[in-house]
């Protein structure tokens, strides 16, 4: 065999074993999984890495502005169950997430004393707005949708990967934090969870 063909097929193993593992990180990517439910504490935390809010801490208060123009500030929802989930356009779970975030919204109701809260991180955004706009409009999202355009409460929060979702309970305390994205039955389980 002449090295001209060994090289031929070496290349030929290389392409397929990159295809193959490309394949292999997109195809997880279309269902949502569950989601494991992280719970935060500073002794799993690698040195040099933010761990994010530690569990029971009270959640940090926030003013931002929604794409629908209005105010949501955090400490205005205590007394409340919140998700408070941080995520962006561009992220392929995000995407997996968002129908089951919607259908878990649509059937809240006021006695459920629960809100949903969809931080996007603008400020990773490519174009801007318009992107998470048309975003909001493919999936037929109603929930309220933050923009945090500087990122500072993503910072704030120690978000490092999207989606990341903190439960806060009715005293305004951090009760969990999920990273990856979520389904409906998840939701329901980690709202059901907290006090």
């Amino acid at each position: 065999m002449s090295k001209k063909t060994l090289g031929y097929i070496i290349t030929a193993l290389v392409i397929g074993t990159l295809i193959f593992i490309m394949v292999q990180n997109t195809v997880g990517q279309k269902d949502p999984v569950e989601a494991p439910i992280t719970q935060v504490n500073e002794e799993d935390a690698l040195p040099g890495e933010e761990e994010g809010l530690a569990q029971n801490s009270v959640a940090p208060d926030f003013t931002l502005e929604t794409l629908a123009g209005e105010t949501v500030t955090l400490s205005e929802l205590k007394g409340k169950k919140v998700i408070l989930n941080f995520w962006a356009t561009w992220c392929p779970p995000c995407k997996a997430e968002m129908p089951h975030m919607e259908s878990f919204y649509s059937k809240l109701t006021d006695e459920d004393q629960v809100e949903l809260i969809a931080i996007n991180v603008t400020e990773s955004e490519r174009l801007g707005l318009s992107e998470v706009e048309t975003f909001v409009d493919d999936y037929g999202l109603s929930f309220p949708i933050p923009l945090d355009k500087t990122a500072e409460v993503t910072h704030t929060y120690g978000v490092l990967s999207m989606p990341t979702t903190y439960m806060v309970d009715t005293q305004g305390r951090i009760a969990q934090k999920i990273i990856g994205p979520l389904d409906e039955k998840a939701l329901n389980e980690l709202v059901d969870s907290m006090d």
